[in-house]
């Protein structure tokens, strides 16, 4: 196997909360990270063709099909609540072996309400939840405040700001409009939990889980609130180089990481998860882990780009470097097609 196709999204405005038009692209990788990325892939000896996930991805893969041995698919997709199956979608019916996920478990994944359905079904530690337009909020709201409100449908903390925590209905009501003006999507709504908050990366079929990595809120500057918006992933983590906020491995008893690691092998399953995936877990103030969303592909940065991106910190913490996690990545989507390494 020699030959690989890296399917990605190029992000062109740096995320803004003051500007809706930046937030379409917040889930897509900026121009550098791209670059290296391809750098990293051809350093390990591949051959690397790369291919903006764009309407004009299929006609290049058709082109291409009988040279790609394998996709390194890290796309995000363009439009509508299903975006991030279309590329594996494509890829199926092209028959090109892939990284990640199969169509439908990436559309679940994407869509936080359906695959919080999924969790509830089976009995998957997770909070109830409201799914509602600008239409549906009315005060028969039996949730107690405080609320979160998130778009259904985005990554990469889009549309997750201070103004997501609400504690009254006319706070809930301008939010869930905020979301559907910006992003043409209902919200989640569902009790804030006010614990500690966990993020786990999986790598691998069957999966082993990486270093558990925590994000100590309490040592965020005090104009953030404490929980992953969108401010602290791009303006502290980022911009600022905020960092020492996120212990890896986390300092957890060993019954807290069972209850995680139980949670992460279950969800793992009835989602149909292949390959890798990161889940974002919190915590009420008892220490009872419930699932936020899974993230498929996460991201993967390359450290020099962005110190703080988490499944590489993860895999660093595990004794991988990028170049590891990437081949890594490789290695299991081959073995699962039965591709020769």
């Amino acid at each position: 196997m020699k030959n690989i196709a890296f399917l990605y999204n190029v992000r062109h405005h740096y995320p803004d909360p003051k500007d809706s038009k930046t937030l379409k692209e917040t889930d897509f990788d900026d121009p550098e990270t791209t670059k290296l990325q391809i750098k990293y892939l051809r350093k390990l000896g591949y051959t690397v063709f790369p291919i903006e996930a764009n309407e004009k991805a299929y006609l290049k893969l058709y082109r291409l099909k009988n040279k790609i041995d394998l996709v390194f698919n890290v796309s995000e997709g363009l439009h509508g609540s299903d975006r991030e199956a279309q590329i594996p979608a494509i890829l199926e019916m092209l028959q090109i072996p892939y990284t990640g996920s199969a169509p439908l478990a990436q559309a679940l994944m994407l869509d936080k309400a359906k695959a919080k359905e999924i969790l509830l079904e089976n009995n998957i530690s997770t909070l109830p939840f409201y799914l509602l337009g600008r239409n549906d909020v009315n005060s028969n709201i039996s949730f107690k405040y405080p609320l979160m409100v998130k778009p259904v449908s985005e990554g990469s903390s889009a549309g997750i700001t201070n103004k997501s925590v609400v504690r009254d209905f006319v706070q809930l009501k301008k939010q869930v409009n905020y979301i559907e003006k910006t992003f043409g999507e209902k919200s989640l709504v569902e009790y804030y939990l006010s614990g500690r908050e966990f993020s786990v990366g999986m790598v691998g079929n069957p999966p082993r889980i990486l270093p558990i990595l925590e994000s100590d809120h309490s040592l965020l500057p005090k104009k953030y609130l404490p929980f992953d918006s969108l401010e602290v992933k791009w303006f502290f983590e980022i911009e600022s180089k905020g960092h020492d906020h996120l212990k890896i491995p986390a300092k957890i008893s060993e019954s807290l990481k069972r209850k995680i690691e139980k949670i992460c092998y279950s969800l793992w399953n009835a989602i149909g998860i292949r390959d890798w995936c990161r889940i974002d877990i919190r915590c009420d103030e008892n220490e009872n882990p419930y699932v936020l969303e899974v993230n498929s592909p996460p991201g993967i940065t390359p450290p020099e780009h962005d110190p703080a991106c988490y499944i590489v910190r993860m895999a660093q913490a595990s004794g991988m470097e990028y170049e590891d996690l990437l081949q890594e990545i490789i290695y299991t989507a081959a073995k699962r097609y039965g591709i020769k390494i």
